[in-house]
């Protein structure tokens, strides 16, 4: 399915009441999901992750084909993923136990030479494919899987365009992050002064819209009210997993889009795949680093981050509903509320969720994020290929410099001349500064951005 992101301003918007296509039931297992942009894949050992708390298992089979299984051996129920890749086939490191394509198990060590395999000794297998960059999982039966219904931008494959990716793990739902990134009205106050973010001084009243609501998502549009005829920006829902941003400069023919792709990890987590995608001014995209255009990126989101997960935790604590504890302005929660509401009428397939007057399985009673909220590099840097080669690199230049610090200062004290003591130690504090900026440059790595 690829998604036309530009919406025309002359449709006009639709009734949100109940229809008969309202009446559909909405059913996470028939869908996609994406897992990880490809470029963040590791290659030769397996890449663990989780829907809804159900754990899964990429790796590659001799062929290079991806394959993806549960994350679980029949034997012991050991997880697969600590595991390796042996000849295109994933092995136990508990036992031994090998499985290839299609989860069936191929050899047990244990097993004498013309013993049969039990024909339970197997492990559940899902469709995986590759698209615009991105692997995809579908949650049902692989028979089921419609490759249509896989949720690409058109725009991203049209001659000019340029894009960037950004992946993140979350300490918070799911319906948080997507609550998140449909309130426009946020962004001036909480990135304020931030390259990419907003001004406090461009807080105002929102003119908000809701084109389409059904079973499939959500359309709207926005435009601030202090200009007259200011251009309409659009947030498409494209139930379960993307909220697209899309703006459009038509006298020069830009196009921008944010696209906000997300998996349901598990109660309490999320990952965000980020997508920022444009036709105009891509020199510096071009030349930037991706390492670090995250660095930025990440700072944007830890933004918000804290107070998402307080916002949580204060909802589940109350145990209210947020037609309850809410108290949404048309001028600026709009969309927000929309989102809840259609989780009230689609919602009820899925393992939990927080709609604006229903809720299901909420709570774990633990909200304790702390730690998780102070470590960047274990939210982004070690599933992002780019931060994590980066980071490898400025923690070995840094181990570097202060060697290199040590045995000059140890030279200069041999040295006979003064000239050459002063030419010594001069290298030696210009190792030193190198190796306080690759430990600042490091800790961006490691630490999230904290207010001041």
């Amino acid at each position: 399915m690829a998604l036309n992101t530009k919406i025309l301003e002359t449709e006009p918007p639709t009734s949100i009441s109940e229809t008969l296509e309202e009446k559909q039931e909405f059913n996470w297992r028939q869908c996609w999901y994406p897992v990880c942009f490809l470029q963040d894949l590791p290659t030769n050992r397996p890449y663990s992750f989780s829907l809804y708390d159900e754990p899964f298992v990429l790796f590659r089979n001799k062929d290079g084909q991806l394959v993806c299984l549960t994350d679980r051996c029949p034997h012991r129920a050991a997880k697969l993923s600590e595991g390796q890749i042996i000849d295109g086939k994933i092995e136990c490191l508990y036992h031994g136990w090998q499985f290839g394509d299609n989860g069936e198990c191929l050899h047990i060590p244990q097993l004498a030479t013309d013993a049969k395999i039990p024909v339970n000794a197997c492990v559940p297998s899902f469709k995986v494919v590759e698209r615009q960059d991105i692997i995809w999982v579908w949650a049902g039966e692989s028979e089921t899987a419609v490759d249509e219904l896989i949720p690409t931008l058109a725009d991203v494959d049209k001659p000019g365009f340029i894009y960037t990716d950004f992946m993140l793990d979350l300490p918070y739902d799911q319906t948080y992050l997507i609550e998140n990134v449909t309130d426009p009205a946020h962004v001036a106050i909480s990135h304020h002064a931030t390259r990419g973010g907003g001004n406090r001084k461009n807080a105002q009243p929102l003119e908000i819209e809701v084109l389409e609501s059904s079973v499939k998502g959500i359309r709207g549009r926005w435009r601030g009210t202090n200009k007259s005829n200011e251009t309409w920006k659009y947030i498409d829902f494209v139930a379960p997993t993307l909220v697209l941003n899309t703006a459009y400069i038509e006298e020069r023919g830009w196009t921008f889009g944010l696209a906000l792709y997300s998996i349901p990890l598990g109660k309490g987590r999320c990952r965000l795949l980020a997508r920022g995608y444009r036709n105009f001014m891509n020199l510096g995209v071009k030349l930037r680093p991706r390492w670090l255009d995250h660095l930025n990126t990440n700072k944007i989101l830890e933004q918000d981050l804290p107070l998402i997960v307080g916002q949580q935790a204060e909802i589940e604590r109350l145990e209210a509903s947020l037609k309850e504890l809410y108290l949404p302005l048309k001028t600026s929660d709009t969309l927000v509320v929309e989102y809840r509401k259609w989780l009230d009428k689609f919602g009820a397939s899925l393992p939990f969720y927080h709609g604006y007057s229903t809720r299901k399985n909420t709570g774990n009673g633990e909200f304790n994020q702390q730690p998780m909220l102070l470590n960047r590099f274990s939210r982004h840097t070690l599933i992002c290929s780019s931060c994590n080669r980066a980071y490898q690199v400025t923690k070995r230049l840094q181990q570097s410099c202060i060697v290199v610090a040590i045995a000059l200062a140890f030279i200069a004290i041999l040295a006979d001349t003064s000239g050459t003591k002063i030419a010594i130690i001069s290298a030696a504090v210009t190792a030193v500064a190198l190796a306080a900026i690759s430990q600042k440059l490091k800790t961006h790595f490691e630490h999230s951005y904290t207010r001041h």
